[in-house]
C-alpha cells in the first residue's frame, strides 16, 4: 500500500496517522474541523520530540515522519489512497454514511477499514458495494505505544484484505491477532464487562474507586485500575460499547451501570473532561 488515508483526527485518528508515517508509510489524515487537524498534528510532534528527547531519533527523524502526513478537511483528499482508515465517533449510522461516500470516491481496490471498538464490520460493509474490502482495523490507546491490533474479519471480508492489513500492521510494528466479527469483538466483550462491575461496585459503596483500583492493580496485577482506566477510555466511549453490546447480545449482563450513564449525561467523560471517577482537572 503505498498511501493511507486516516478520516478522523482525534485521540485514535492522529496515533494511528503518527505511527504509520512512523514505519514510513505517507498518510492523508483528514477531519472536517481544521482547529482538530492543527491539535492533532501538535499531538504527534510533541510525541515524536519525546523520542528525540530520550535519544531514540534524531531530529531530522522527527521532521521526516512529520512531512509524510498531510491534513485536509476535503474527505475527496482520500480517494488515491490504498487504505483508508476510518476513525471518527463510536455510532453506527455515522460510521456507514462516511463509509458509503469512501465506497463512491476511492479504487474498487481499496480497502476500508474502520476502527471501531463494538461495531459490526459486516453492518459497516453492507452499506458499500465492496464488502470483501472492509475490515475492522481496531487499535489500542495510546497507538504509538500499545502493540496490539484487534483484525476483525466481517461475513464478506475476503483473504486477500486480511492479509494486505495484516501486512500492514505488522509494518507499523504492530502485532495483528484476527477476530471474526461480534458485538464488542474479543477485547471489549471482555473489557466492558469488568469496567461496568467496577462502576456498580461503587455505585453501590462496595468500596471507593481509589480502593476498587487498587485491589485490581495489587490483586490482579493490572497496570491500572478499571476505573482508571475507563476514565483514560472516555466513559462516552465506554457507555456507547455496552449499549452495543446489550442490544447485540440481547442480555441484561451488559445493562450499563446507572451511576455510568449520569455520569455521561453530566459530562463528565473522564480524562478528555477533566473529570471522570477521578479529577483531572488539576
Amino acid at each position: 500500500m503505498e498511501k493511507i488515508a486516516v478520516i478522523g483526527a482525534g485521540t485514535m485518528g492522529n496515533g494511528i496517522a503518527h505511527t504509520a508515517a512512523a514505519s514510513g508509510v505517507p498518510v492523508t489524515l483528514i477531519d472536517t474541523e481544521g482547529s482538530i487537524l492543527e491539535r492533532a498534528i501538535s499531538t504527534i510532534s510533541a510525541n515524536l520530540q519525546r523520542g528525540v528527547d530520550k535519544g531514540r531519533m534524531s531530529d531530522r527523524d522527527k521532521q521526516s515522519v512529520l512531512a509524510r502526513i498531510s491534513t485536509t478537511t476535503e474527505l475527496q483528499k482520500a480517494a488515491d489512497a490504498g487504505l483508508v482508515v476510518e476513525a471518527i465517533v463510536e455510532n453506527v449510522d455515522a460510521k456507514r454514511t462516511i463509509f458509503r461516500k469512501l465506497d463512491a470516491l476511492t479504487s474498487p481496490h481499496c480497502i476500508l477499514a474502520s476502527n471501531t471498538s463494538s461495531i459490526s464490520i459486516t453492518r459497516i460493509a453492507a452499506s458499500t458495494s465492496r464488502p470483501g474490502n472492509v475490515i475492522g482495523m481496531h487499535f489500542m490507546n495510546p497507538v504509538p505505544v500499545m502493540p496490539l491490533v484487534e483484525i476483525i474479519r466481517g461475513i464478506a471480508t475476503s483473504d486477500d484484505t486480511v492479509r494486505r492489513v495484516e501486512e500492514l500492521a505488522r509494518r507499523m510494528g504492530k502485532t495483528p491477532i484476527e477476530v471474526n466479527d461480534s458485538p464488542g469483538f474479543v477485547s471489549n466483550r471482555v473489557l466492558m464487562p469488568m469496567i461496568n462491575e467496577a462502576v456498580f461496585a461503587l455505585y453501590e459503596n462496595v468500596a471507593t474507586a481509589e480502593s476498587i483500583d487498587g485491589v485490581m492493580k495489587l490483586g490482579m496485577n493490572h497496570p491500572m485500575g478499571p476505573l482508571q482506566l475507563a476514565d483514560f477510555i472516555g466513559l462516552d466511549v465506554c457507555l456507547a460499547i455496552l449499549r452495543v453490546l446489550e442490544e447485540g447480545f440481547g442480555d441484561p449482563k451488559y445493562r450499563p451501570c446507572p451511576l455510568l450513564v449520569k455520569m455521561v449525561d453530566a459530562g463528565w467523560l473522564g480524562k478528555k473532561s477533566g473529570r471522570g471517577f477521578y479529577d483531572y482537572r488539576k
